[in-house]
């Protein structure tokens, strides 16, 4: 992991940093916001969200990983969220984030991880199948307001 001082757990006072790379991924957040996410997260059992810190402090990635039950198809462990710093891709960090999510599942009792791909992330899903993640299938998500 070029240029990464330490993988250690999220906390708190990574709240700017980890909205300032959900931005990066497409999910703009501000600090506030991601505070609040963090504090609801972060002391669940079945959440686990890892971060990259460089030796300066600065973020260079984040994992979030979560132990889900869903009655179609029972628990599972899944990649919810991944993003690498632009200036970062393609230096080991990616996939030292997706190892720690590996290994946390084998701890949870799991012999199989899913991670979800929007169709327009062109260049994870080489990342992906590099990692030996098999592509299982592709699906719509639809989304509707409701009225206040």
């Amino acid at each position: 992991m070029r240029d990464a001082s330490c993988l250690r757990r999220a906390c708190a006072e990574d709240a700017a940093e980890i909205a300032r790379l959900a931005g990066e991924l497409g999910y703009p957040a501000e600090t506030q916001t991601m505070t609040v996410r963090l504090a609801a997260l972060l002391p669940q059992p079945q959440q686990h969200v890892m971060v990259a810190q460089a030796d300066d402090g600065r973020l260079l990635g984040w994992i979030a990983v979560e132990r889900r039950l869903t009655l179609e198809s029972g628990e599972r462990i899944e990649i919810v969220g991944l993003v690498v710093d632009t200036a970062a891709r393609g230096s080991g960090i990616g996939h030292v984030l997706v190892s720690d999510a590996e290994h946390w599942a084998r701890q949870q009792g799991f012999d199989a991880i899913w991670v979800r791909s929007n169709v327009t992330r062109f260049q994870s899903h080489p990342f992906y199948q590099r990692l030996v993640y098999v592509h299982r299938k592709t699906q719509h998500a639809y989304t509707k307001l409701l009225d206040a």
